[in-house]
């Protein structure tokens, strides 16, 4: 898996990622900070990633507009840096080795407990 974390995320996601075996980028570092949402999609479409967010709204429609994705995991809610790096790392263990074409994963503190949900984004019409 190929991840591209948001800006609206904390950097260390990316050593994280690294750390468990994904290939990963950040916007900032790849000097694409301040990008408008519909600029990073042809960006995340052109090179396959898989995108790490905290903007839900935005890039759920982004994605439900594409054919085919490299899926997308959302971090809710906007939480410290620490708690990012523990809700990335359990959605991370949550996929393991599945393929995430066209999946969403989100990842979330439910009354003080990690929950991981995961759905076909755009939904299939099978």
């Amino acid at each position: 898996m190929k991840l591209l974390i948001d800006e609206c995320l904390h950097t260390s996601l990316v050593e994280l990622a690294h750390a468990a075996g994904h290939a990963a980028d950040h916007v900032n570092y790849l000097a694409l900070g301040g990008y408008k949402d519909w600029q990073l999609m042809a960006i995340i479409r052109e090179q396959e990633y898989t995108f790490v967010t905290n903007n839900r709204v935005d890039f759920l429609r982004l994605h439900g507009n594409e054919p085919i994705h490299a899926g997308v995991i959302v971090i809710v809610p906007n939480v410290p840096p620490a708690d990012q790096k523990t809700l990335l790392s359990a959605a991370l263990k949550h996929v393991g080795t599945r393929d995430l074409t066209n999946t969403i994963v989100e990842v979330r503190y439910t009354a003080n407990r990690i929950t991981c949900s995961h759905y076909l984004l755009p939904e299939s019409s099978e």
